[in-house]
């Protein structure tokens, strides 16, 4: 399958191209699906970073549909991964649900990278929904021992049972439902941050939830709060359409 103008325009920003083999799959829950990869190679060329994304080429009716995805634990020594799916109607949510041990995928690795915040921080602050849990998840694991709290966007009474990877001794989780398009967790964020940031110098703001919630915190973080550039990293994950 061809990748249409979107793959041109990613060649020319020098995206690399791999295809992925299904080895398994696994529900997690009723709206979360995993499945299990072979990389083609790609993580011995690239390495892996927390928070690490590619873009997956799906079929839409004949045309090439792109979306992004975290990887789950990378295994740069066996060449494997795993891609979690939050379940919704669409053509990437189809093909997970029907992938079988066998089936190969496209993808091409472009735009994603992630620089520890130094000084380390005195703890993160991080704030999203089941799309980016597996990048949540990627952020904890790459910083143990360090304090911090999850604000989680809820959407559905079974998002209590996806697959978080909170240590109870340092990470505290808080789960918003999603109310009128996202400003229940823009207020509930606003009013909590100023305190948990702290010294602004060690602060650690991660935002990845629909585009508009993700700008509106950012900017707060950003302009309000006076965090420096570096000490905010903002990335909308999706676009809400009501």
């Amino acid at each position: 399958m061809g990748h249409g103008w979107e793959g041109v325009v990613l060649k020319l920003m020098r995206g690399k191209d791999f295809r992925f083999t299904v080895t398994g799959t696994e529900a997690v829950g009723d709206r979360f699906h995993r499945v299990h990869f072979t990389d083609g190679g790609m993580l011995a060329q690239t390495g892996a970073h927390p928070t690490m994304w590619v873009r997956v080429w799906f079929d839409n009716a004949g045309k090439p549909h792109q979306r992004a995805y975290t990887l789950v634990d990378p295994d740069p020594a066996n060449g494997t991964f795993s891609l979690e799916f939050a379940l919704h109607e669409g053509p990437a949510c189809d093909w997970a649900r029907a992938a079988r041990t066998g089936d190969t995928i496209e993808a091409t690795l472009q735009g994603t990278g992630f620089t520890t915040p130094e000084p380390a921080p005195g703890r993160i602050v991080a704030v999203g929904d089941p799309a980016s849990l597996p990048a949540i998840n990627s952020l904890l694991d790459a910083l143990p021992g360090v304090p911090a709290t999850v604000f989680f966007e809820t959407g559905h009474p079974s998002d209590a049972e996806l697959p978080f990877r909170l240590d109870p001794d340092h990470h505290e989780l808080r789960a918003i439902p999603r109310e009128n398009g996202g400003a229940r967790l823009v207020a509930e964020v606003k009013a909590a941050l100023p305190a948990l940031i702290g010294d602004p110098t060690t602060a650690y703001v991660w935002i990845a939830c629909d585009t508009a919630t993700t700008r509106t915190l950012a900017s707060y973080a950003r302009k309000e709060l006076a965090l420096a550039k570096d000490r905010v990293n903002a990335l909308g994950y999706w676009r809400a359409t009501a």
